[in-house]
């Protein structure tokens, strides 16, 4: 007995100390590197766009890494959770690889790359988990085909990845808004599904974030880039598949999906069927608010966190 409470109590000290280094890290290795770091040109059509102009971009290399780097040493291993880091540093280095290019990246090409470490992702998800789809609000669970798991996953890992991508427009905001989902579904992994191993790495991710966002609150110092809210939006998406329950995204990142997915859905709409909605609603989101409702950007990260953060209470509350 005495046994197993110093073997707890070493564990938590364990983890205490590799949250407390990340965070650190972070917050050292992006004030001594950020000069190294390529600059932003602005944002043409976006609202203040012109205001990012010039500082560093791409930060998500960073935090996105030293992540990693914790999560090795600081979670238990296992062969599922080492694919998905080398996925989550896939996603990275193709923002970043756009970040610093002088010619932004076409869609379709990342568009592609965004699918294959979905199909990846997917493929590795159903391999060690099987496919089985759980309801937690009901506890209902319904065996699908693996084939028809897989194509799923793959939507909602590229939903995701974009989605999150789109929002990273306002300082503090896309990043703030990502630790509200992560919480959500730290929560669930600690109290219901019992996942310690993923609710630490769900909190490494946190701290790092943290660590980048002491110097992005308004106004920023340095921007995350498609290196960071790419790699964000995939380790979202993982952590949904991960809690056995995929379809919790949708309210656990409620905000990411209507500020992004609306901007996503009405270019698609416009471009390959010639459908043109949300006339007078500026997408993402987040640039209407400021444009249109006089919002502030301190405003608009506030509010939508708080949107999000009310819609993760009620379900946290409905699964408990």
């Amino acid at each position: 007995m005495l046994y197993s409470m110093f073997d707890s109590v070493y564990s938590k000290g364990i983890a205490f100390a590799g949250l407390l280094l990340a965070f650190f890290a972070t917050c050292v290795l992006l004030k001594t590197l950020q000069n190294v770091l390529p600059r932003d040109g602005g944002r043409k059509f976006a609202v203040n766009g012109g205001l990012s102009q010039g500082k560093p971009r791409g930060a998500g290399i960073v935090f996105i890494l030293v992540f990693v780097v914790a999560s090795v040493f600081f979670v238990p291993f296992s062969r599922e959770l080492m694919i998905y880091l080398l996925m989550v540093i896939a996603a990275m280095m193709s923002g970043y690889l756009d970040d610093s290019s002088k010619a932004p990246w076409g869609e379709y090409k990342k568009g592609i790359i965004d699918l294959v470490i979905a199909f990846i992702c997917a493929i590795t998800y159903v391999n060690f988990n099987g496919s089985t789809l759980t309801i937690l609000t009901t506890g209902t669970a319904i065996d699908l085909p693996k084939w028809l798991y897989v194509i799923l996953a793959m939507i909602l890992i590229w939903v995701s990845i974009n989605v999150t991508n789109c929002t990273d427009g306002v300082d503090g905001l896309s990043g703030t808004v990502s630790i509200a989902t992560m919480l959500t579904f730290y929560i669930l992994f600690n109290a219901k599904l019992g996942d310690v191993a993923y609710g630490q790495l769900t909190l490494l991710m946190i701290v790092c974030i943290l660590g980048y966002l002491w110097f992005n609150a308004s106004p920023s110092k340095l921007l995350m880039g498609d290196a960071g809210s790419r790699a964000i939006g995939l380790f979202i998406a993982i952590l949904a598949l991960r809690s056995g329950s995929p379809l919790l995204f949708i309210p656990a990142a409620i905000v990411f999906i209507v500020d992004g997915g609306l901007g996503l859905v009405k270019v698609a709409l416009l471009r390959f069927l010639k459908i043109h909605i949300l006339k007078n609603t500026r997408t993402p989101l987040h640039d209407h608010v400021r444009k249109n409702c006089g919002w502030s950007d301190t405003q608009t990260v506030f509010r939508f966190v708080i949107m999000q953060a009310v819609v993760s209470f009620i379900l946290v509350y409905i699964i408990l």
